[in-house]
């Protein structure tokens, strides 16, 4: 496979404007971190799982789902994997386009990766963004959030409804104590893909600020992103004990 690099980008055939379709599905998948909490020699992205690096499983799922345009990973400029992953991922042609525009922070690089994609985006045209940490998803969650979600005013995201018993500790250490039990009704706990328009979505991270994810940018606007029932395999890769779950649910595919 030939990769040509153009402009800090990886290009496997960027799909052409369409202007006879307003509203397209595009994934954008920050993968600039390096996962320092699950002490991996090399960021977690790449570890592997199951047979392949973290970051395959998320694209190969996105690039299967027929209602994506195209997947869009966002890198550090500097990294060093991600060209040897898309050489040895010869069916991803065409349907992956690595951007080198990572940026010290998700919020950054998020930005960054939609201001790159403005000439293949129109501002009425889905944006689904999604953790490279979360190799469980699946096509049918992606359809699951799109079908829910594609004639929403706002936008919204997957997210699970919080069914332990919550408890607020009164300080930050191992030795803390219950200061509080923390009602759980209505809590819901915040997955990706997390879906919004592309200029409403730009508009949310420019004015930001501080935000952990891309619904706090929107709610950040005074509007009610909405909440869409995820799945427990959908979780995030985070600390070691997390690796091993995680295979448990890809291997049963």
């Amino acid at each position: 496979m030939t990769v040509k690099i153009q402009s800090r980008i990886i290009n496997h055939s960027i799909p052409l404007r369409l202007c006879m379709n307003p509203s397209r599905y595009f994934a954008l998948i920050p993968a600039a971190g390096v996962g320092a909490r699950i002490g991996a020699d090399i960021p977690k992205q790449y570890m592997q799982l199951a047979g392949e690096p973290m970051l395959m499983h998320v694209l190969d799922t996105f690039a299967e789902a027929s209602a994506i345009s195209h997947v869009y990973v966002v890198v550090s400029a500097d990294d060093g994997y991600i060209a040897d992953l898309m050489a040895a991922a010869p069916h991803l042609q065409g349907r992956v386009t690595v951007l080198f525009d990572g940026g010290p922070n998700r919020r950054d690089s998020v930005l960054n990766g939609l201001q790159a994609i403005r000439e293949q985006a129109g501002d009425d045209d889905w944006v689904l963004v999604h953790d490279a940490a979360r190799p469980g998803l699946t096509c049918a969650l992606i359809e699951r959030l799109i079908v829910a979600l594609r004639d929403d005013a706002v936008g919204g995201l997957l997210a699970l409804p919080v069914v332990d018993t919550l408890k607020r500790s009164d300080k930050n250490t191992q030795d803390a104590r219950v200061a509080q039990t923390v009602a759980r009704a209505e809590l819901w706990a915040a997955q990706t893909p997390q879906m919004f328009r592309y200029g409403l979505l730009v508009r949310a991270l420019t004015l930001a600020a501080a935000v952990t994810d891309e619904a706090s940018a929107v709610e950040q606007l005074g509007l009610q992103p909405r909440l869409v029932e995820g799945s427990p395999r959908n979780f995030k890769v985070t600390l070691p004990h997390d690796v091993a779950l995680a295979e448990m649910f890809l291997k049963e595919e």
